[in-house]
Parts: C-alpha cells; structure tokens; sequence
C-alpha cells in the first residue's frame, strides 16, 4: 500500500507541474499587456517598459517558468501586482469558501446518488428505477451555471425561500447561503453516480459469491450491503474524487453567478485583469486540491479493493 501511495503521490507532482508550464504558456500567449493592464493606457512606454522589467516579464519564457518553480519550491507565489500583498494569502482567504461549497456539493450529491442508484439496481425495471433513470439523465445534460440560473429565478425570485447572492455571516447563514450554490453544482452529480451505481451493483449481483450468499439463506438486504454495494460503491468513489476537477470549473461560474467569495471569482478577476501572479497561484492551489481528491480517492478504492494496489 505504502508503494502504491507513493507511486501515485510521485506521479501527482508531475501533473501539477504540467498542468502549471502549461498555464504559463497560455498566459503569455493571450492578448494583453499586464503593465499596461496595471498602469493604464496613458502610461508612457518607459514606464510601461520598467514595470514589465519589476514583474519578469522581459525574461524569456523558458527563464520565467524555472523562475516560477522555485520561488514555489520556497514557499513563495508572489505578490498582487495591484496591491502588493503575498498570493498565498489572498488566495488562502477565498480558499475557504470554494472548498465548503464543493465539500457540501460533494456530500450531498454523492449520498443522495449513492443511495438511488443502489435502490434503483435492488428495484430494477419498477416505476421508480425508470423515473430515476429519467431524472438522472436529465440533470446530466444540464450545465452547472444553466442549473444556477434557474435556481436564482425559481427559488430565490419567485418563491423567495433562499438568499441569491453573497456568503452569509455566520455558521447557520452561511449554510443558508450555500444552498442554492450546492444544488446548482451538485444536482448533476446525483445522475452521474446513481447510474454508475446502478450499473455497477448489477454487475455485482450476477457474482458467484452473491449467488453462494443467497444459497446459504442470507437475507437480501443483508447480501446488498455486505456483499453488493462494497464492490459497487468502488467506481462512484473514484468518480466523485476525479468530479473534484469539474466541480472547481463550476465553482467559477456559480460564484460569480451568486457574487459569492471564493477562487473561482478571485480567478475570473485576475484573468481579466492579467493579474499573472493571482493567476498562477489560484491555479497552483486548486490544481494541487484536485490532484490531492484523485490521490485520495485511488487510496480509498486500492484500501477497500486490494486487486487494485496487487495490479501493480
């Protein structure tokens, strides 16, 4: 197991550093000068050309990416071009609010699915496993920032019942105001894991040890659980870990739909500003969160099924 961790922790590294190179590239080939950006266009050349000089940008690329790593490598992303304070703590101050926002998205989905999916395999080709199906397909299709829109309209303009905008003060308001952001990222998921689910637990019930189970009387509920839903529950724990990556690029839309603090919000400001080092850092933060719930989640299915881990 120990082998196994450190194999996917090493190969982690590398996606990150990947996914960063990559980023950087991008950044610089998109359109717009950050010190014209910063300085406003009746800044003279001069100035213009000393503040690109202050951010590095007159480095070549190649110098600016190993630049990069190792102030990373020191525990430093750099400052706000605009206000000077570090990344790490303004990036460190929204991180708090995405990440409730995804953990809940993720507790309730994931829950929620699990359960219809193993009820829907237990009930199969009944009413309820075809309107589950139904229903499971249809908020598939329905993008996260589509879901929140309607959301804003039917529950906090018509009806009134929830808040449409901002964070909240406090434990019990904050959770107030989460839940229109929650349902709009995580109803989707609800479709994704319950048919995994299903398919999975039917799968599993044609197994010769559920056929032995059921030969020696066991009783079904207790064969489901002990038997079934163990093994069938391993693909919607890897697919809800890997649901992390689409639920942070949701977090952009739903945060800014909702005006709530948060990475995402923080990331759509800096693009547009060509806050480069806000940019980098949110992107550092977030893509190690993601690689971080892959690496969790492939730990959690090879300790609940060693053939994963023994595969090796």
């Amino acid at each position: 197991m120990l082998i196994y961790a450190l194999q996917r922790l090493a190969l982690s590294v590398v996606i990150v550093a990947v996914a960063l190179s990559i980023l950087t590239l991008m950044l610089h080939v998109a359109p717009g000068d950050p010190a014209v950006m910063i300085l406003g266009p009746r800044a003279t050349p001069e100035l213009i050309a000393q503040t690109r000089v202050e951010m590095g940008l007159d480095r070549p690329l190649a110098v600016q990416i190993l630049t990069f790593f190792g102030n990373i490598a020191q525990g430093d992303l750099g400052r706000d071009v605009f206000t000077g304070r570090e990344v790490s703590t303004i990036v460190f101050e929204q991180l708090p609010y995405t990440l409730a926002l995804i953990a809940i998205s993720i507790a309730w989905s994931g829950a929620l699915g699990i359960a219809l999916g193993a009820f829907s395999a237990l009930r199969r080709n009944s009413w309820l496993d075809t309107l589950t199906g139904v229903l499971s397909v249809g908020t598939i299709s329905i993008p996260a920032f589509v879901m929140a829109l309607y959301a804003v309209l039917v529950f906090a303009v018509w009806l009134r019942w929830l808040p449409a905008i901002g964070a909240g003060e406090g434990l019990w308001d904050g959770l107030v105001h989460l839940a229109l952001p929650s349902f709009a990222m995580g109803i989707s998921w609800v479709g994704y894991v319950a048919r995994m689910v299903r398919a999975s637990m039917l799968e599993v019930m044609g197994r010769p040890h559920v056929r032995m189970a059921r030969a020696f009387g066991l009783p079904e509920r207790r064969i489901a659980r002990s038997h079934v839903l163990r093994i069938a529950v391993l693909p919607a724990v890897t697919l809800i870990g890997t649901g992390a990556a689409h639920l942070f690029s949701a977090a952009v839309f739903v945060e800014v739909i909702f005006a709530r603090p948060g990475v995402g919000a923080l990331l759509v400001s800096a693009v547009n500003e060509r806050n480069y080092p806000i940019v980098l850092g949110a992107v550092l933060v977030t893509t190690g969160i993601i690689v971080l719930a892959t690496l969790v989640s492939d730990l959690v299915v090879a300790w609940l099924d060693p053939r994963q881990r023994e595969a090796l």
